[in-house]
């Protein structure tokens, strides 16, 4: 089977079935939250190591005994919409709103984090399926500061079901302009295999960095608001192969700079006489050979006339925007090795067959612009501490799966994942101290386990 038939093969795999659960829409509206907190959902505000009811009144986050983020505030507080054109607590109100001076909205508020939450939770099972084909999740929402931070909205049934939107450049583009009110289509929170019946389902706001905002009148509407367009978004089927930059609040400041920082270190080496002969495209444990791997890249890569394609923070579809956009234009390398995929897992938990089927889409852009270069794709490497943790177990299905797309001459797979555990399938933390990135020493054994088989493929 040739790597087309195979992309298209996993696609389908991880299309069908996506909205098995979707019926006719009921008749009725479900309020989630409109300011009077424990009339409707619960209301929980969050940060990454615990969390707080909020009930009206203003909260914080309270610090663990042993902090991950020492300087970081996460809180919320009441807040209200005003009459159109009205500025306390935000401009454009209808007759939803509350009576002047009665809050209304909630406001989160966060600064130095990787996670600030506000999430409304059900209190009891509901059976969502009915909603997924018409309905839509509503709401009010007004942002006072964005510029350093970034949100996603996202509706779950359930642990790892359900989906978060990213919102990241939209917000941003909200901050200043007063009251708004959005719309999601239900189906855009949905993915294979998802079980919407008698779930609990919670919707969410999130945010990381630095920001405010405010909500108001959270709803699932059972249909269309007539008027009201609908916020696009594409499934999450597609959207490991649909190519995007890495769009996240921490990354805007250095992502398309790297890019560019790349492109030149490219053509440098091709104005020196010296074209790169070995490109080695990822996600963070391929940029780290820069730093924590800089001994072992030095002593065994370098040589080999190296050029690191590592991104920290891609997945699939922001190493095939980077291949789109010019990361590989001019190179005739004789060998290209492609590490990506935890990240799909880590920040989404996208199916395997979908982080499959992304990767599957980056090699056929790999081998159409390097169609002589030989291609080593890397297994995932192992993350959690334990061999049956959620992720660890979803990067080893996606691990079967690519293992197929190679074809022992064009396309070579290594795993070299059992040198990097120990005995019992538990990480070392020595070779992986934060049980996801290499140590260096971590380094000096991957090179080890690369060195004889990239040997082989550059030969001539």
């Amino acid at each position: 089977m040739n790597l087309l038939s195979m992309t298209r093969l996993i696609s389908a795999g991880a299309l069908s079935g996506a909205m098995s659960t979707c019926a006719a829409a009921p008749a009725a509206d479900l309020t989630v939250f409109n300011g009077q907190p424990g009339a409707h959902w619960r209301v929980l505000v969050a940060d990454p190591q615990g969390r707080v009811a909020y009930q009206g009144q203003a909260v914080q986050v309270p610090k663990g005994a042993t902090a991950q983020q020492p300087a970081s505030v996460v809180g919320a507080r009441p807040a209200r919409r005003q009459a159109r054109g009205g500025v306390d607590g935000g401009a454009g109100a209808d007759a939803g709103a509350g009576a002047p001076g009665e809050a209304d909205a909630v406001s989160l508020h966060f600064r130095d984090t990787w996670y600030a939450a506000l999430r409304f939770e059900s209190p009891v099972p509901l059976d969502l399926g009915p909603w997924l084909a018409r309905g839509q999740l509503v709401l009010d929402i007004q942002v006072a500061e964005m510029a350093q931070g970034g949100l996603h909205i996202g509706l779950s049934c359930g642990e790892h079901c359900g989906r978060r939107l990213n919102q990241v450049l939209p917000s941003r583009a909200l901050a200043g302009r007063g009251w708004q009110t959005l719309a999601f289509p239900l189906h855009c929170f949905v993915r294979q295999g998802d079980d919407w019946r008698g779930a609990t389902p919670a919707v969410t706001l999130d945010g990381n960095g630095a920001g405010e905002v405010a909500v108001a009148r959270v709803r699932l509407s059972a249909a269309p608001v007539p008027g009201l367009a609908a916020q696009p978004c594409i499934s999450a089927e597609a959207q490991t192969v649909t190519p995007e930059p890495l769009n996240q609040a921490w990354s805007l400041g250095w992502w398309l700079p790297r890019h560019q920082q790349k492109l030149a270190e490219a053509r440098a080496m091709l104005a020196a006489g010296r074209g790169p002969q070995l490109v080695m495209i990822g996600d963070s444990i391929t940029q780290s050979w820069e730093d924590t791997g800089r001994g072992p890249w030095n002593r065994h890569l370098a040589p080999l006339g190296a050029l690191n394609l590592g991104f920290g923070g891609d997945k699939t579809e922001n190493v095939l925007w980077r291949l789109q956009n010019g990361a590989l234009d001019g190179l005739n390398p004789r060998v290209v090795t492609l590490l990506i995929g935890t990240n799909n897992t880590g920040d989404r938990m996208d199916h395997a067959a979908a982080t499959a089927a992304g990767v599957a889409r980056v090699l056929q852009e790999i081998r159409q612009r390097l169609p002589a270069a030989r291609v080593l794709l890397l297994a995932i490497l192992p993350r959690e501490a334990r061999p049956d943790a959620a992720m660890r177990q979803r990067n080893e299905q996606i691990n079967a799966l690519i293992e197929r797309l190679a074809d022992g001459r064009q396309v070579h797979f290594l795993n070299v994942n059992s040198a990097l555990t120990n005995p019992d399938g538990t990480l070392s933390t020595e070779l992986l101290p934060d049980l996801l990135h290499l140590s260096e020493r971590g380094y000096a054994l991957w090179a080890e386990r690369l060195l004889p088989v990239l040997r082989t493929l550059m030969a001539p």
